[in-house]
């Protein structure tokens, strides 16, 4: 008899493991697909927001990214309920008990609280969206994703940074409009200026014909400065975002070209070299 009753509890016991595995492991699998459920419908709902409202793909984009974090962080407050709740706890009670502690350590979260703060306003303004070229907290780079804690900024190096919302005191947003594309060119003192910015402007001219990226001039503006053995006539373009450097790397190509064709000397440093004869 009590060898019976050993194992019918040894049994019982076996079936309550086996029940409370089985309910977590069915939890984790709806958690995985209403995760990849919601952000698909996410994602759906702002495709379809920027091919009707005719909202820009940048400001879709961000506010894509947003709304799938936000659905992120309430599933997984959702699915931590439910595990505490299989294991026979009082959810209510300890979101109760939590929302004691949490007040208890509100001061400690003050950053957190002025993340979210700025987090908000950064996104309200339009500030900055994904894909924009900023400099922000002396960070030049690309956005790649702006939340409620931090902004994720891709530098040219390939360097990511994560810069905490209270941590952007000011953003410059080069990526709101055309951009400036600027050259400066030296020629000889013993050339004539006139000529040698005729010479440019023409060049200038048939590139701006052969280039859909610029989109005012380029312009040979004038005499910028006169150096020790030159003087430097600056050219200056305005081009679509992000084209900027690409525009300064052709026109400096065809400038270069054109004055040589023309046979207008581009000054560089001489050394001269004294031998001295022995007596």
């Amino acid at each position: 008899m009590e060898q019976w009753l050993n194992q019918f509890t040894e049994g019982t016991i076996l079936v309550g493991l086996v029940k409370l595995v089985g309910q977590i492991v069915l939890a984790i699998l709806a958690f995985l697909i209403a995760r990849s459920i919601g952000k698909r419908i996410i994602q759906g709902g702002f495709s379809k927001m920027e091919s009707q409202k005719g909202m820009s793909a940048p400001r879709v984009k961000t506010l894509e990214k947003l709304s799938v974090n936000a659905f992120s962080y309430v599933l997984i407050f959702v699915f931590i309920t439910i595990i505490i709740s299989i294991f026979g706890l009082d959810a209510t009670g300890l979101i109760a008990g939590a929302g004691v502690v949490g007040l208890a350590i509100g001061f400690g979260a003050q950053g957190l609280v002025s993340d979210v703060v700025t987090g908000f306003f950064i996104l309200l303004e339009r500030q900055i969206d994904v894909g924009d070229y900023v400099t922000a907290s002396g960070i030049d780079g690309i956005v790649e994703e702006v939340g409620l804690r931090n902004v994720q900024i891709r530098g040219f190096d390939g360097t990511l940074h994560y810069i905490p919302n209270r941590g952007i005191t000011n953003v410059s947003n080069h990526s709101r409009g055309n951009m400036r594309a600027l050259v400066d060119m030296s020629i000889s003192y013993n050339d004539n200026i006139d000529h040698a910015m005729a010479v440019l402007q023409a060049a200038c001219d048939k590139l701006a014909t052969e280039d859909e990226t610029i989109k005012e001039g380029p312009n040979v503006v004038g005499v910028q400065g006169l150096g020790d053995s030159d003087v430097v006539i600056r050219i200056i373009a305005k081009t679509e975002n992000m084209e900027q450097w690409a525009v300064e790397r052709k026109l400096r190509k065809a400038l270069k070209e054109a004055l040589d064709a023309n046979n207008i000397e581009i000054p560089f440093p001489h050394q001269v070299y004294i031998e001295k004869k022995e007596q």
